[in-house]
């Protein structure tokens, strides 16, 4: 458990949390970043995934995504790609930009990238692999880690053979989600899968991610795998409070209070602030509708809010929004300003999604993920 351990190292750098935020394709930008490491309960983040080759070439797009800033002291560009000149160069680049780690993509089971022999592809050419992994770490001096799954399928399951080939190749972390590329986002987390590669590594931190969605979850993968930590996706924006009410309950075995209306709105508004500052106003603002319905889901009653916020163009149009629905919102609270106990949300779906270890759970909401077979996404 947690408990007994002082500090998380990923090569040079040392840190107290033990808790990850996963790099998810269009969701974690630097706005979300920041919201959670501001929230707490976590030191260690990951960008979305970049194409190598679009970072050398300087695309702007590439370049928008690994963009940072002082407060994110520890982060890693996730690079996706297989051809070992473009992967070391872009890391040399990750490098000159001041920015903490790369991580390297070898779980992401679309076919757009394992067309190209990345991502989950890479999990099935152990040598190849290991040659590209180890040209990169020659050429920089910051840390490289890997994010894998457990295999490409049922049958192929090289995720512990992979990690020990990467240990030996020099990298400082291995991350991995306990699903196959096959399996892609359906069915359960295997945490023997996970506990695996834990065992097949002597030195390096091995970080457990999927279908943590509350801190009971956390701790049930700590538990059952043995990992250093755990990382944490999807579950992180359904409740951007998750590391930090993780990071309590592992120290002290208590669950804090859900975040009330006032909190999850201050937070809000500090969301679209900074979606606004990286993105410009018309733009940010209907990047962050998404965001916003997410964080309405935990308003109780809110056909008022949902019905105006997939139109809202400006901060003032929000913030009209968010008036219009506290006075529409007033019947069904109490003298105290909370919801009355008919109008609260099921605390069973906090996190949106019921303890996944529970054989009767079933997913009550969920982020958009592709739909039918892996081969077709």
């Amino acid at each position: 458990m947690p408990g007994t351990l002082l500090i998380v190292r990923i090569g040079p750098y040392e840190f107290g949390s033990h808790l990850f935020l996963s790099p998810l394709a269009g969701y974690t930008n630097l706005p979300f970043r920041l919201v959670v490491r501001e929230i707490g309960g976590l030191d260690w983040t990951t960008t979305d995934l970049v194409n190598a080759r679009s970072l050398i070439e300087q695309n702007p797009r590439a370049l928008q995504m690994i963009r940072t800033c002082p407060a994110e002291k520890l982060l890693a560009v996730q690079l996706f790609g297989a051809v070992p000149e473009e992967m070391r160069d872009a890391a040399q680049a990750v490098e000159a930009a001041g920015i903490a780690a790369v991580d390297i993509n070898m779980g992401c089971p679309v076919k757009k990238v394992t067309g190209i022999g990345g991502g989950s592809a890479m999990m099935t050419e152990l040598d190849k692999t290991a040659k590209l992994v180890r040209g990169m770490v020659a050429a920089v001096k910051i840390p490289i880690t890997a994010k894998m799954r457990l295999g490409w399928d049922e049958n192929n399951l090289t995720a512990p053979d992979l990690a020990r080939v990467l240990e030996d190749a020099g990298v400082a972390a291995i991350f991995v989600h306990g699903r196959t590329r096959a399996q892609g986002f359906g069915g359960t987390v295997n945490l023997a899968g996970i506990r695996a590669v834990v065992a097949a590594v002597k030195t390096i931190p091995v970080i457990g991610n999927g279908d943590v969605t509350t801190p009971e979850a956390a701790k049930h993968m700590f538990e059952e795998t043995g990992c250093a930590g755990v990382s944490i996706g999807r579950g992180a924006f359904y409740n951007p409070w998750i590391f930090r009410d993780t990071q309590h309950f592992l120290k002290t075995g208590e669950l804090r209070p859900e975040a009330g209306y006032a909190e999850r709105a201050t937070v809000m508004r500090r969301h679209l602030d900074l979606m606004i500052g990286f993105y410009g106003e018309d733009f940010g603002c209907r990047l962050f509708r998404k965001p916003a319905a997410w964080y309405a889901k935990r308003f109780g009653p809110a056909k008022e809010f949902k019905k105006g916020v997939t139109q809202f163009r400006t901060r003032a149009e929000f913030e009209a929004l968010l008036a219009g629905y506290e006075k529409w919102r007033t019947p069904f609270l109490d003298g105290h300003g909370e919801l009355l106990p008919k109008f609260r949300p099921d605390p069973m779906v906090a996190s949106f999604m019921l303890d996944p270890h529970d054989p009767a759970a079933k997913r009550r909401d969920s982020i958009p993920v592709p739909k039918g077979p892996v081969d077709v996404w």
